[in-house]
């Protein structure tokens, strides 16, 4: 009996001191989901004269909506196709399928997000909207990039800095400073770095290369934009992964590299055999935190690009503030968030499958 009141007491202290944070996680988490769920399901607009409407999955079919239109060449009288001065085919435009044309329903209000030739004739993709089609390509671009360059990177960070050197502990605050620094100052350095006319990285590549390097404009450029955005985050929080690499190298045991040694293995084997088995669990907590940090991709794109040049770097998130405060619009934000809440949640439970401990 006094085992069960001492038994019951801890867990009510327990409870007591977990309650706060359990209070916090619902008024900041949880019940904004709701909210966000409940708001995609309507017209909801921050200021509107019109009353709110339930419009049911309406968003999510606007959002989501996507076609494919096979378009045949024109032809002429003859039956021949119209080629143009180049000696290709010409096609009719895609407008004229997808406005005001009742043979194909399906396909009114859509757009074109991107096509390719097949034989003599177009395949293109249509869109309902293709600002977000862009922005979650750009999302999961991101996240395929970063997971491995900024994981990879910390836990080589984490090898180095796992030995006994004389000034270790310098190279480690060096390695952590980035994080400690507010991510919009680290990107408008960045941006200065970047600059296309007199930024430190171009006058750098022009000094190795002789002068033989033309300086680009890595953030007005479409093909280096998302890139250079890339580099710059996994440079800011690779310390934070690499601390997380480390406390899980120290928790495996010196034995079984002494017994490594012993029995010849080299670098590669003992890493293969020891280290990594001995960082499983550490390896899944860093790829899903890195993950989530990477579908939460924002800052960096409001100060260096704001989306830009031509929608190459919209994100989800930038989106759905970009929709929610900035055109007003809470449904179409909150059904953003929604839809990469479920993205996320995914991809978490495919990493958390993939790296589990086989038995």
């Amino acid at each position: 009996m006094a085992a069960r009141s001492t038994l019951t007491q801890s867990n009510m202290a327990g409870w007591g001191f977990a309650l706060p944070a359990f209070a916090l996680l619902a008024v900041f988490i949880i019940l904004p989901f709701f909210f966000a769920f409940a708001f995609s399901l309507t017209d909801q607009r921050l200021i509107s004269p019109n009353p709110t409407r339930y419009v049911g999955f309406e968003n999510y079919e606007r959002l989501l909506g996507m076609n494919i239109l096979r378009i045949e060449p024109a032809r002429d009288d003859a039956g021949q196709i119209v080629r143009d001065a180049n000696g290709d085919p010409t096609y009719p435009r895609v407008r004229t399928f997808t406005r005001n044309n009742p043979d194909l329903p399906h396909l009114q209000g859509m757009r074109e997000w991107f096509g390719w030739r097949s034989g003599d004739d177009r395949v293109v993709v249509l869109a309902r909207d293709v600002l977000f089609m862009k922005s979650l390509v750009n999302t999961l671009t991101f996240v395929i990039a970063i997971v491995p360059l900024q994981g990879g990177g910390a836990l080589l960070l984490a090898l180095l800095i796992n030995q006994r050197l004389r000034g270790i502990n310098a190279f480690r605050a060096i390695y952590f400073m980035p994080v400690v620094i507010s991510i919009v100052v680290v990107s408008l350095l960045w941006r200065f770095i970047y600059d296309g006319n007199d930024g430190v990285l171009n006058n750098i590549l022009h000094g190795l290369t002789l002068g033989a390097f033309q300086p680009i404009d890595w953030l007005g450029r479409t093909d280096t934009a998302l890139a250079s955005i890339i580099v710059m985050s996994a440079w800011q929080a690779v310390g934070f992964h690499m601390v997380i690499w480390l406390a899980g190298l120290q928790t495996i045991s010196p034995t079984y590299y002494e017994v490594a040694t012993i029995e010849g293995a080299n670098k590669w084997q003992t890493f293969r055999y020891i280290t990594w088995p001995g960082l499983r669990n550490t390896a899944v907590l860093v790829f899903i935190v890195i993950t989530i940090q990477a579908f939460a991709l924002f800052a960096q794109i409001d100060v260096m690009t704001n989306g830009g040049p031509l929608d190459s770097t919209q994100t989800l998130v930038f989106q759905a503030i970009e929709r929610g405060y900035g055109k007003q619009d809470i449904s179409g934000g909150s059904t953003i968030a929604v839809i990469l809440f479920f993205v996320v949640l995914a991809i978490s439970l495919v990493q958390r499958y993939l790296t589990r401990e086989r038995t």
